[in-house]
């Protein structure tokens, strides 16, 4: 079928401001990275100095900073898809049953979700610090004694914790979703042959729920991979740099060492991190899916 030359054209107008916007706000600051990636430029002087590859060599040589952001970010990375799921999962399952509580459970755990990550990382930092002061004060559990934020182990512990209650709810959501979607009658026909239990769970849940499994770890991979708000609220980076993200590092020689050029270049670096990461992981998921 012909598409008329005016459907055409209104098509074509109505597209432009949406790819215009989104030039604007991705692609040609994604070009001029590159290009700044190549130069040596504080953001203040007027022009650039064009000095070539010297700052991805100077990354892959003496880049030792921005190489422990990354394994601190491979580690968050891990367990945080880890505990994501597995919580979201279980909470899941539990709230997917008709119960008196069940809508109000939901809707509080959904609720840390559309918080901002700045304020849910200040929240965090003042529970680690001055609650459990108090706590301790109160109950004398040496548990509420730690220095959480001040430990190097501890720091990575807190933020990974503040960031899988932040994103719980959400996770949630997309299980049930996908529970619900799982037909009645699967169920019970599974249940009338004798799969009861963990044996109905692994064998006839969750390869019908492995849709939603590939999108909630996909999902959480890369909100992982991007983490920045509550670190920046909850440690700052610290204690020593022990908590410190691509993300952060990258933002920190930009921003506040005033070297875009080699900001940029971390930032491309990460970006072919990123890519190479999830497009794996996202192969090897959906293989699992294949084989369901």
């Amino acid at each position: 079928m012909k598409i008329s030359r005016k459907r055409f054209m209104e098509s074509v107008f109505f597209c432009i401001p949406a790819m215009l916007l989104v030039s604007l706000m991705i692609y040609i600051p994604f070009v001029l990275s590159g290009y700044y990636s190549l130069t040596q430029w504080d953001g203040i002087a007027r022009e650039p100095v064009f000095i070539g590859l010297q700052n991805f060599k100077t990354i892959f040589t003496s880049g030792g900073d921005f190489l422990a952001s990354l394994i601190f970010t491979a580690k968050y990375t891990v367990f945080f898809m880890i505990f994501t799921n597995i919580f979201a999962l279980a909470l899941a399952l539990a709230l997917v049953h008709k119960f008196k509580l069940a809508n109000l459970l939901r809707g509080i755990f959904f609720v840390p979700y559309i918080m901002s990550m700045i304020i849910v990382g200040f929240i965090w930092r003042f529970i680690f610090s001055q609650g459990f002061d108090r706590l301790y004060e109160i109950t004398g559990i040496g548990f509420f004694n730690l220095s959480w934020l001040g430990t190097v182990n501890l720091a990575f512990i807190s933020v990974v914790i503040v960031g899988v209650w932040q994103s719980l709810g959400f996770y949630i959501v997309l299980y049930i979703a996908g529970l619900n979607a799982i037909p009645e009658d699967v169920l019970e026909a599974a249940t009338i042959d004798g799969a009861r239990g963990w044996s109905r769970l692994l064998h006839v849940t969750i390869p019908l729920l492995w849709p939603s499994v590939i999108i909630c770890m996909f999902m959480s991979l890369t909100n992982s991979l991007k983490v920045f708000d509550i670190i920046l609220a909850l440690t700052r980076g610290g204690p020593g740099g022990a908590t410190t993200s691509a993300t952060m590092n990258i933002y920190r020689e930009a921003f506040q060492n005033n070297n875009y050029g080699l900001g940029s270049a971390k930032a491309l670096v990460y970006f072919v991190v990123v890519v190479l990461l999830t497009q794996l992981i996202l192969w090897l998921l959906r293989r699992k899916q294949v084989e369901y």
